[in-house]
């Protein structure tokens, strides 16, 4: 070979080495995160094998319908929220096919949420067509665009791509709220924005105060009207506890002029987006009122109080910081939270830290001093946790994810939604058949579900126009949705109707301080309160927040808590509102009192809690 080839031969050797390891870096870090949880997107559902065909119908199969995503940046994976093997044996209930295909049992055979088969309404049609092109008209029914913004409750401005479920949700609703902010309530929220902006973390502001406050014993008698003022929420018991108390905690936080921060540890993380613009609601970590334990609490300052009225000579100096508890119990010594001369000593304290797992928005209508300006924001009383549920809660992207596939595969083809949640509060003693006897009795008897007769032998005989109900069950129980689907699986109902049925979990227990758990219990809420027909479980607060998000007054289940029959199975609530289980019990002269609606008429007991009082409008 002469000089020249070989030169050649050279230069191609070198420039192969070259572009080796250039390249190799590239398809090094390619690899990883193909590899790696946490570069990969939430995918939703399997596909089917043969995507995109569509095969004859077949009547009466089941199919999985709990594949919720494979994984979702290391929050929550294809089998913890219903994937997998783990509950592969529970299967949805159709009259004929699901997505067309008559898959079975394995997540492989999973389908296409694309690929349908089933008879779809003209109505149905189009939103699913508003749901892909992200708009909608009046005239079908469904929200138009300036309810993006829930008519001036939520404020413009916020980046979309950072919390896609703000300017979408509303696109998952049958139809807009009838419920309209009041112009007061929206004046209100604005100029809460424009205090959290200037006072929240981050701040300058922040940071000054926090020192003075940080620095201060007796500094209560010294607030100034440039200082800025605090609210701390701290968490106590589950999620749809926490949830009503943080709005009944924000509605207290615009009443006193304060900002409101939120206590979130890691079993909230990837919950909710920012609710404010251009700052944050939480707590910084490192805040030395990340614990109370060294706060004065509120308690010791009511007997402070009492003794200092009583001693001329008792110091009334009051703290820079106290410590709230209205995590009532029955047998606690009245607060009188609701008086007004409480609420002139804690006005003049620059920071509160309050823990509660109960609505007490009621006891706020109840205070005098507060009771006209939460009047006008709230003329319609009974749409408190609507308004500020709405404000508030806003899914992650990451929930979003979860809510948004599910509802495009699962429900939003069908002509009716049906929510069904079930608490069991003491399962050892309650059977999964006696509670499902119950939500039978309730959906039947109110003709929210039809009855079954026997399957003819011959072909069925669903038509173009035939009716389909999907039923989502929410429970801790897998049981519930399997005697469900049985019922449905080999009879046809009475009124011809397709009832479908999907349980997206069954987590056995709840578990509290569980990122993941938090996860599944707030996807399957927000999927509750898309429903157009909700029945809940008497005294759980997980209905009550998807019964607030979804303007539904629910069918609410007798409270079991054994192998016992109950007639009415359930009633139909009068008010949106979460019930206050544990109201004041005392007026503030201190006598005792025997009759709510005598005294507050907008306020009523509660259907599912004797104890207990909620808004009523009017």
């Amino acid at each position: 070979m002469d000089e020249m080839g070989l030169n050649s031969m050279a230069l191609r050797i070198r420039m192969f080495f070259l572009l080796f390891f250039i390249s190799s870096p590239v398809i090094l870090m390619a690899t990883l995160m193909y590899q790696s949880s946490s570069f990969r997107l939430f995918v939703g559902f399997p596909f089917s094998k043969g995507k995109g065909k569509v095969l004859e119908p077949h009547n009466n199969f089941t199919t999985n319908a709990f594949g919720l995503g494979t994984e979702i940046q290391n929050t929550t994976t294809h089998k913890d929220f219903g994937g997998g093997d783990e509950i592969s044996d529970v299967k949805v209930l159709s009259g004929e096919t699901q997505n067309g295909t008559a898959a079975e049992g394995t997540p492989e055979n999973l389908i296409v949420a694309e690929v349908v088969t089933a008879p779809t309404s003209p109505l149905i049609a189009h939103r699913l067509n508003c749901l892909k092109n992200g708009s909608s008209t009046n005239d079908s029914g469904i929200p138009d665009d300036r309810d993006k913004l829930l008519h001036g409750l939520l404020a413009s401005g916020f980046d979309e791509a950072s919390c896609i479920s703000r300017l979408q949700s509303y696109l998952y609703r049958k139809a807009a709220s009838p419920h309209k902010p009041s112009p007061y309530l929206i004046s209100k929220l604005r100029n809460y924005e424009e205090i959290h902006t200037r006072c929240g973390p981050n701040s300058r502001a922040y940071n000054r105060n926090m020192i003075r406050i940080v620095h201060s014993k007796n500094n209560g008698n010294g607030v100034t009207a440039a200082m800025c003022k605090y609210l701390v929420w701290t968490p106590v018991n589950g999620l749809g506890n926490q949830m009503i108390s943080i709005a009944a905690t924000f509605l207290y936080a615009i009443l006193t002029d304060r900002v409101l921060l939120v206590k979130f540890g890691k079993d909230k993380h990837g919950l909710f987006c920012e609710p404010f613009l251009n700052s944050t609601w939480q707590l910084p970590e490192k805040s030395p009122f990340w614990n109370e334990n060294h706060v004065e609490t509120y308690q010791r300052m009511l007997e402070k109080d009492r003794a200092s009225a009583n001693n001329s000579k008792e110091e009334k100096g009051l703290p820079s910081a106290l410590f709230l508890n209205l995590q009532h119990t029955r047998s606690d010594p009245e607060k009188l939270f609701h008086c007004d001369h409480s609420q002139d000593l804690l006005r003049k304290v620059p920071l509160l830290i309050l823990q509660s797992d109960q609505y007490f928005v009621p006891s706020l209508f109840m205070t005098p001093s507060f009771n006209l300006e939460i009047t006008k924001m709230f003329p319609e009383k009974a749409t408190v946790f609507h308004h500020l549920g709405r404000y508030l809660f806003h899914p992650s992207n990451e929930a979003w994810g979860l809510i948004s596939r599910f509802y495009k595969a699962h429900l939003a083809k069908a002509d009716e939604r049906i929510g069904l949640q079930i608490r069991v509060f003491r399962p050892v003693s309650t059977p999964p058949q006696a509670v499902m006897n119950l939500v039978l009795s309730c959906t039947i008897m109110n003709k929210l579900l039809p009855e079954v007769v026997a399957m003819q032998n011959s072909v069925s005989s669903a038509t173009k126009n035939q009716m389909v109900k999907a039923v989502l069950v929410a429970s801790l129980y897998a049981e519930h949705g399997e005697i469900l689907q049985t019922k449905y699986l080999k009879k046809q109902s009475a009124t011809g109707e397709v009832i479908e049925v999907y349980q997206p979990s069954h987590e056995r227990r709840q578990k509290y301080n569980d990122n993941k758990h938090n996860m599944k219990a707030w996807t399957e809420m927000y999927l509750l309160s898309l429903s157009d027909v909700l029945v809940t479980t008497s005294l759980s607060t997980f209905g009550y927040v998807a019964q607030g998000l979804g303007n539904l007054r629910p069918w609410l289940l007798y409270k079991l808590t054994n192998n016992e029959t109950h007639f009415p199975a359930c009633e139909r609530d009068f008010s949106l509102e979460p019930c206050y289980h544990t109201p004041p019990k005392h007026y503030c002269n201190g006598k005792p009192i025997k009759d709510f609606a005598s005294s507050f008429p907008y306020m009523r007991e509660c259907k599912d809690f004797r104890f207990g009082v909620k808004l009523v409008n009017g």
